[in-house]
C-alpha cells in the first residue's frame, strides 16, 4: 500500500525516496522473495533513518520486559493525549543507540506546532519512566529515558525561553537559538531562577500527566507491553486492534 508507505515518509526528498526503494528491494532480495512487501519497507526505512538492527545485542528476558513496558508507556499516554502525532509503530527492536523506540509521524509536513502538540510531547516523553517506576518500582528504573529527560527538557527549555509560553516570564525572548554560548543575550541571576523553575514545572506536569493516565489505563498499559514482547513491532493500527481486543495480522 503505496498510501501507508507515504504516510511513514513525511519530509522524504526524491532522492531519499529512490534510496528507500533500493533499500527494500535488497532486503527482499536477501530474504528469497519475489516481490517488496510493506515489512522490507518498514525495515528500510528504519535502517534509514535509525541505523540497522543490532543483531549482536543480547537482551535478558527482564531486560526485554523492562524496555516493552517502558514504549508501552509512551505509546499508551501518546494515546491519550489531545495534541499527539498518530503512531506509526512502537518496537523492542534495538536500532542504533535505542533499545526500543515508539515513532510518531505526522500525515503532512509540518511547519510549526501548537502550545497543545508540545505539552503533549512532554507528557509522551515522560510516559516511559513512569511506566517502568509503576512496573518495577523507583529504586529498579533504568537509565533508559535518559534521552527522553533530555528531549522534554530541552522542549520546555524552547517553550519558556523563545516561545513565549511562561505566564510568568511572558511574550519574550530570553535566548536566542542561533547565538553561541559566548553571545547569548545575559539575563539577570533572578530572572535565570524563575527560568529554571518554569522548565521544572512544565516537565514535571508532564510526568503528572502521564502518570494520572498510565495509573487510569493500567490494563491497556500491560496489553501493550505483552503485545511488544509477543510481535517485537506492532503498527499504530496493530496497537488499536490489541487495545480492541484484536488479535494483529500480519503481511508477509
Amino acid at each position: 500500500n503505496l498510501k501507508v508507505v507515504a504516510k511513514g515518509t513525511p519530509g522524504f526528498s526524491g532522492a531519499d525516496l529512490a534510496n528507500l526503494v533500493n533499500e527494500a528491494a535488497l532486503l527482499a532480495a536477501r530474504r528469497s522473495k519475489r516481490i517488496v512487501t510493506r515489512m522490507e519497507f518498514e525495515d528500510a526505512r528504519d535502517k534509514i533513518l535509525m541505523g540497522p538492527e543490532r543483531k549482536s545485542l543480547l537482551m535478558t528476558d527482564e531486560e526485554k520486559k523492562m524496555t516493552a513496558y517502558h514504549e508501552a508507556g509512551h505509546a499508551l499516554v501518546s494515546l491519550n493525549m489531545p495534541g499527539s502525532v498518530p503512531i506509526h509503530k512502537a518496537t523492542i527492536i534495538p536500532r542504533g543507540r535505542a533499545l526500543g523506540m515508539v515513532q510518531s509521524l505526522p500525515e503532512r509536513d509540518q511547519i510549526s506546532q501548537s502550545y497543545e502538540e508540545m505539552i503533549a510531547q512532554l507528557a509522551m516523553a515522560m510516559g516511559g519512566r513512569v511506566a517502568e517506576e509503576i512496573i518495577f518500582g523507583n529504586r529498579n528504573v533504568t537509565s533508559g529515558a535518559s534521552g527522553d529527560i533530555q528531549m522534554a527538557t530541552k522542549l520546555a527549555r524552547a517553550m519558556v525561553t523563545q516561545l513565549g509560553f511562561s505566564p510568568i516570564l511572558g511574550r519574550m525572548a530570553y535566548s536566542d537559538p542561533n547565538a553561541d554560548m559566548w553571545h547569548s543575550p545575559k539575563i539577570a541571576e533572578e530572572t535565570q531562577k524563575v527560568v529554571d523553575a518554569e522548565i521544572k514545572r512544565l516537565v514535571e506536569e508532564g510526568y503528572h500527566t502521564a502518570k494520572k493516565i498510565i495509573v487510569k489505563k493500567r490494563k491497556d498499559l500491560d496489553t501493550l507491553a505483552n503485545g511488544l514482547l509477543e510481535y517485537e513491532t506492532l503498527s499504530g493500527e496493530e496497537i488499536q486492534d490489541l487495545l480492541e481486543g484484536k488479535i494483529p495480522t500480519r503481511e508477509f
